[in-house]
């Protein structure tokens, strides 16, 4: 295994820009070539896991590519309908820093499925240093995604959102505190980020903590709330502690 992390991220650079390529040959000049696509994923895969584990991940992730473009695709027209400063969806594509974000995140997420090292966070490490949208790798995100401006929005590892949802600048969905172990190190693989239910809205601003913290479906969180309990489903949180149900009703 050849440990040159110099040319790894040159690569994992250049399999963004192929990754989006292959989706989306009408917009970008990059690789167009599924079986290019799949020689280049194959070689940046060597440098990091031996070969039967590198040519096993490769004809996984290429045969997930038709997922993962309807997936995006429904990202894409979740930005084109949730945006009225859209005016097509190649404008999504081409100019917005969700498309880039999650785009990669997309591709990231199913590396880090497969267990490959290193690659996942360099990928998503890249979208945040072009964007401002910080979303780990390990995240799972239901389809219909988008994030409206998205400067400072952070997504932690273990967090779980659900379809359809729709967040603005400056969201942390983050932990709330760290479990250590005896020796005063960190204890990892722990659920420690929230989970945001179906057809819910969180406006810029808003921090939600904890991995016990559930958001229900259809809810909206108002902007700079600050939340590290759970909300029912269908409620609208616009100045914490305060809870509304959506409709007028007290929910607490």
């Amino acid at each position: 295994m050849t440990k040159d992390y110099v040319q790894l991220q040159e690569q994992a650079e250049e399999l963004r820009a192929s990754f989006r390529g292959l989706l989306y040959p009408h917009c970008f000049l990059q690789i167009r070539s599924e079986q290019r696509f799949e020689a280049l994923i194959l070689d940046v895969l060597r440098r990091l896991m031996d070969q039967e584990a590198a040519q096993a991940a490769t004809q996984v992730l290429v045969g997930n590519m038709p997922r993962l473009r309807e997936l995006i695709d429904g990202d894409v027209d979740a930005a084109y309908q949730g945006d009225p400063a859209a005016l097509s969806r190649e404008e999504v594509i081409l100019s917005y820093p969700a498309f880039s974000a999650i785009s990669t995140y997309r591709l990231a997420h199913e590396l880090y499925l497969l267990q490959v090292p290193l690659l996942p966070r360099l990928l998503t490490e890249q979208a945040h240093r072009e964007t401002g949208i910080d979303i780990h790798p390990g995240a799972a995100i239901g389809p219909h995604f988008f994030i409206d401006h998205g400067t400072g929005v952070v997504i932690g590892e273990t967090t779980v959102i659900g379809e359809n949802v729709k967040l603005y600048q400056g969201v942390t969905l983050g932990a709330k505190s760290f479990a250590v172990n005896p020796d005063g190190t960190l204890t990892k693989g722990i659920k420690r980020h929230p989970n945001i239910g179906n057809n819910v809205v969180i406006y810029s601003g808003a921090t939600i903590l904890g991995g016990e913290t559930f958001i229900g479906d259809g809810c909206i969180i108002g902007g700079n709330v600050w939340l590290t309990s759970s909300v029912p489903a269908g409620c609208k949180v616009y100045s914490h502690p305060h809870i509304e149900k959506r409709g007028g009703q007290d929910a607490l």
